[in-house]
């Protein structure tokens, strides 16, 4: 079985995707600076097999290390969103694209038979028509620097940048869901979390569209394309989600209300949202096989029935938040 380096591998996907690794006998390394406070995390991975470096993958002596002697990488490790890029854009730069970049071609340099990219539906920003669904081949209009940087990565490695890295781009969908590394900053968990606490939910732009993707079906992609055939992954990008998974904020609310009376909403209307977007994800389906096993309405109820057992004493905690 081949040896796998997960950067971000304490993170939200990264705990879901170390332990299906595990699960498929890969010998599996993690990297991780443990950013969120994820030491708790990183043993229980260590106890479950993986070996765990806690180091910052901008550090080119950490980079070496953790590449010695892996046969594949999936990179993870980045300052994921806008608000986060925003507060340090040369830190995210540094990280998100600079590190990136020095990780693939190091990973190239050491004969790795597969390279994996985290990307972001985000990509597409502002659509022309929102209500049809953008493919793989849409018109990629970044309007976040968060956005703006994935798509600098993805057109390096597949544009020649990188030559003769065996690359391959996941563009993510909105990711939900209980996960061991949780986090309540994304809109399905923040807008459950809320209003399961009976507190009043503000709602900004309820008609615009995005599409949602488990965190664990999110690893599941990842875990579909390490075990595909080179031809059906190496030089493509993949939208991961489901096609049938786009939702307005309207119909996140909706879902949410249909399974707790708790809570009050209002609605505060946004005319331009630089972020509307339906996306396309037959691809994934067609060439992969892949389709999610999770929908909104099914993470809706997981995440309401761990908020009743009190598996987050405290959901507002920093922890949970990639800005604290």
């Amino acid at each position: 079985m081949p040896t796998t380096l997960v950067t971000g591998g304490a993170g939200y996907i990264g705990c879901c995707l170390v332990e299906q690794l595990l699960a498929t006998g890969r010998g599996v390394r993690v990297l991780d600076i443990l950013l969120h406070g994820q030491e708790d995390l990183a043993r229980g991975l260590e106890e479950q097999g993986a070996e765990v470096i806690r180091g910052d993958v901008r550090d080119a002596s950490v980079r070496a290390r953790a590449l010695d002697g892996v046969d594949e990488v999936v990179h993870l490790a980045a300052i994921v969103g806008d608000p986060a890029c925003a507060r340090d854009p040369e830190g995210s730069q540094a990280l998100n694209v600079d590190a990136a970049l020095a990780l693939a071609r190091e990973a190239r340099d050491g004969g790795v038979r597969r390279f994996v990219f985290a990307s972001t539906c985000s990509n597409y920003g502002r659509m022309a028509d929102p209500t049809v669904p953008i493919t793989e081949e849409g018109e990629l209009a970044p309007v976040s620097l968060y956005a703006t940087q994935k798509v600098e990565v993805e057109r390096a490695l597949l544009g020649g940048v990188v030559e003769g890295l065996p690359a391959t781009c996941l563009r993510f969908a909105t990711v939900y869901g209980v996960a061991p590394r949780m986090r309540f900053d994304l809109t399905v968990n923040e807008f459950t979390r809320d209003l399961w606490a009976d507190r009043e939910l503000e709602v900004f732009g309820e008609q615009f569209w995005r599409p949602y993707v488990h965190t664990r079906d999110a690893a599941r992609a990842i875990r579909t394309v390490l075990d595909a055939p080179d031809a059906d992954v190496v030089g493509e990008v993949y939208n991961v989600g489901r096609s049938g998974e786009n939702y307005r904020k309207l119909d996140l609310v909706e879902a949410i209300q249909a399974q707790t009376s708790r809570g009050k909403v209002t609605y505060v209307r946004r005319d331009e949202d630089p972020r509307d977007y339906k996306v396309s994800f037959d691809k994934v389906r067609a060439r992969l096989g892949f389709e999610t096993e999770s929908t909104v309405p099914e993470g809706i109820g997981e995440l309401l029935e761990a908020l009743d057992a009190g598996a987050y004493p405290d959901p507002w905690d920093g922890r949970y938040r990639n800005i604290p």
